[in-house]
This record gives structure tokens, sequence and C-alpha cells, in this order.
């Protein structure tokens, strides 16, 4: 069993930076892959950036070259770095584990209780 607590979110002006946290407790963490991913009002839910228990990292078109995903297997926390921020990325992230690297959302066996992202224009 693993539980999630996502933190670091807030209000950022367009162009700003948040980072967002991502910390684990309960079983071993580090065989885990991460993934981020976000949820706007009236739409679904969609992947964010993924980290896998090797360090492969996955991108959304719509965040390459802005976010960045990182992990501290220490510190059982992963990490969500934004940077250029813009109000599309408004939405409530959510950080989840799962044994399926790139997996669809189903292969996310546990979920945070995420945190809300604002960014005004």
């Amino acid at each position: 069993q693993v539980q999630l607590v996502e933190s670091g979110g807030g209000l950022v002006q367009a162009g700003g930076s948040l980072r967002l946290s991502c910390a684990a407790s309960g079983a071993t963490f580090n065989g885990y892959n991460v993934g981020w991913f976000r949820q706007a009002p009236g739409k679904e839910r969609e992947v964010v950036a993924s980290i896998s228990a090797t360090g492969n990292r996955y991108y959304a078109e719509s965040v390459k070259g802005r976010f960045t995903i990182s992990r501290d297997n220490a510190k059982k926390t992963v990490y969500l770095q934004m940077t250029s921020l813009e109000p599309e990325d408004t939405a409530v992230y959510y950080c989840a584990a799962g044994f399926v690297p790139q997996g669809p959302q189903s292969t996310y066996h546990y979920w945070g209780q995420g945190t809300q992202v604002t960014v005004s224009s």
C-alpha cells in the first residue's frame, strides 16, 4: 500500500513557475512508476508527465520543454517543476503510482488527493 500526498500548488501569473511535490509513504516506493496527471474543469483527466522506476521520463506534448519531472527515492518524493506556465495549465494536478511504465491511467493503482494550480493571464 502506498499513500501519496501532493503539495506545491497555488496561484501564479502566466509565465511564472511552480514546483509540485508528491510525497509517498507506506510500501517501497523505488520500484513504482510515478505519473503526474491533471484535470481541468469540464475536461477529462490527462497525463502530464511520468517517470519510471529506472528514471525514464515521458512528457505530454503540451508541456515538453516547460515541465520537468524528477524523483528522489531517498525522500520518496517525485517533483514536477513547471515553468513558463500558461492559463491553459490551470487544473487540479494529481500524482499516481503504478507498475507499468508509461501505462494508461488504469494501470496506476495509487492516487493522491490533488493540488490546485491556477495560472492567471
